[in-house]
């Protein structure tokens, strides 16, 4: 069974630790390949990559990593992987509002 590749893009993502930008809510088992967190404001920030299980526990992926300014910061490079489960979310903010675009792909519904 071929994979299904997806991209998923937020632009200007939430400065509220309270209130994230959803990036993606698994539907199926599925693979992120890839997360690119982009400073495009002219200061440096930070960012919090987030996911929540259907059991509503929060785990990180990267909590208040710095983003120099023009800079980007790769969470999943060198073959690694992270499952999500039907149900997870994966959610961002930054430190600063507007300042972030993060860029994310994944492989949906994983097939055997």
């Amino acid at each position: 069974m071929a994979q299904d590749f997806e991209r998923i893009f937020k632009s200007s993502i939430s400065n509220n630790s309270g209130s994230p930008t959803t990036i993606t809510t698994a539907n199926s088992d599925d693979a992120i390949i890839g997360i690119r967190c982009v400073n495009k404001s002219s200061s440096a920030v930070t960012v919090t990559v987030q996911i929540t299980d259907s059991g509503s526990t929060t785990y990180n992926v990267i909590s208040a990593a710095p983003v120099p300014v023009g800079g980007s910061l790769e969470l999943i490079d060198g073959g690694s992987k992270i499952v999500m489960q039907t149900g997870d979310v994966l959610k961002a903010f930054a430190d600063t509002a507007s300042a972030v675009d993060v860029l994310t792909s994944i492989v949906d519904s994983i097939s055997t």
